[in-house]
């Protein structure tokens, strides 16, 4: 099964472009389920072999409320804690991410899917929650490391004296269910067949967000195998106004097209807002690559030449000004825009010493110098 995440910037028409790409995908015979996040309807009804689903955060929220207190209920009782009722629950920020990420696992379950089409919120929203499942789980390792639990011969015997199953282990189990539901949608999000297609209205404005939005894509290595260039107007127009319009996207679509990795989709502009079927079908993009390659975060070894193994990460148009970098432990701390990821070493750096980085033709390499107490006397590889 293949998942193609379907994001943009705010404002430019993602919704359309995903109801239209999972329409034009059910019309050549395969099973197609669009997940919508947000609380408008869908702009498609289902047909044929198209299924549509919405995220209903309030319902999830309130569901998984309910199932944590049952879950809980006597060390609850043991607190003098009154349960909350189902309808006195109402969602807090945040729960819509949380539902999403639960409804994209669940539809990577379903048997008899061929393509399951989301459409995710605006760009920076995407990333932030795509990024969520990986943070998490380190959240989760660091706080409630499995390694320190109360010794697990004495828990039960804990549980009968008291008569009540004890905090800490509830506590742990539920980081447990936690943990596996979160490495579940990694699971997705990490898939081969996994990738990101952007939409976005050419012009300077989308360019600046798009910029910000790829760094962050490449930052938690989230592959983006095509960009939409939506509401194209057409050329040749006798208004100077909208010749002007049309002269801008093209300038902006042929700049974006200009990297030769990532196929541009044009889309063109109807005319007047997409209804039913026959104009989605119009706006469906042309067929372009399903997946993309994760991008690699290599190791070269340069200690004959330099004396330095080289981390190179791929950060598109990135600016100098705009990049950090801190070590800690056998973690590193990247900061790119307004994101940051901690990422673990690779084994050989986690024996050298960061001794400096440089940004050149979309990279940033990290060059990381042997310890010699740590790094074995012959100086081969790890």
């Amino acid at each position: 099964m293949h998942t193609l995440l379907v994001t943009g910037p705010g404002g430019a028409g993602r919704s359309t472009v995903a109801a239209a790409t999972a329409l034009a995908a059910a019309r050549q015979g395969h099973r197609v389920l669009l997940l919508c996040a947000g609380p408008a309807d869908p702009p498609v009804t289902p047909q044929g072999t198209l299924r549509v689903a919405r995220v209903d955060s309030g319902e999830e929220f309130r569901r998984e409320l309910v199932e944590l207190q049952e879950r809980g209920s006597a060390v609850l009782g043991m607190l003098g804690a009154r349960p909350l009722h189902t309808d006195e629950i109402t969602e807090l920020p945040g729960a819509e991410q949380f539902a999403l990420l639960r409804a994209l696992r669940r539809a990577a379950d379903e048997p008899g899917t061929d393509l399951v089409v989301v459409d995710l919120p605006p760009l920076h929203q995407a990333i932030t929650t795509l990024a969520l499942p990986a943070q998490l789980r380190r959240y989760l390792a660091r706080l409630l490391p499995a390694e320190r639990q109360a010794a697990r011969a004495l828990r039960p015997v804990l549980a009968q004296l008291a008569g009540v199953p004890m905090p800490a282990q509830w506590l742990y189990e539920a980081a447990a269910r936690w943990d596996e539901d979160l490495a579940a949608v990694q699971d997705v999000l990490e898939a081969p067949t996994t990738s990101v297609r952007l939409v976005a209205e050419p012009g300077p404005g989308a360019d600046a967000a798009l910029r910000l939005g790829m760094l962050g894509l490449a930052l938690y290595r989230l592959p983006v195998s095509a960009l939409v260039a939506n509401r194209m107007l057409p050329a040749g127009s006798p208004d100077p106004w909208l010749a002007g319009l049309a002269a801008q996207q093209e300038k902006y679509a042929a700049q974006w097209a200009g990297d030769e990795s990532l196929p541009v989709l044009p889309v063109p502009h109807l005319g007047r807002d997409p209804h039913g079927p026959e104009d989605l079908a119009e706006l469906a993009p042309a067929p372009a690559p399903a997946t993309a390659p994760r991008p690699a975060w290599t190791v070269e070894d340069r200690i004959a030449e330099d004396g330095v193994l080289l981390w190179r990460v791929p950060l598109p148009r990135a600016e100098k000004r705009e990049l950090g970098l801190v070590r800690r432990g056998d973690e590193l701390l990247l900061t790119v825009g307004p994101y940051r990821r901690i990422v673990p070493l690779p084994a050989a750096l986690r024996r050298c010493t960061v001794s400096g980085a440089a940004l050149a033709d979309d990279e940033l390499r990290i060059r990381f110098t042997p310890d010699p107490e740590l790094w074995p006397r012959s100086g081969g590889k790890a």
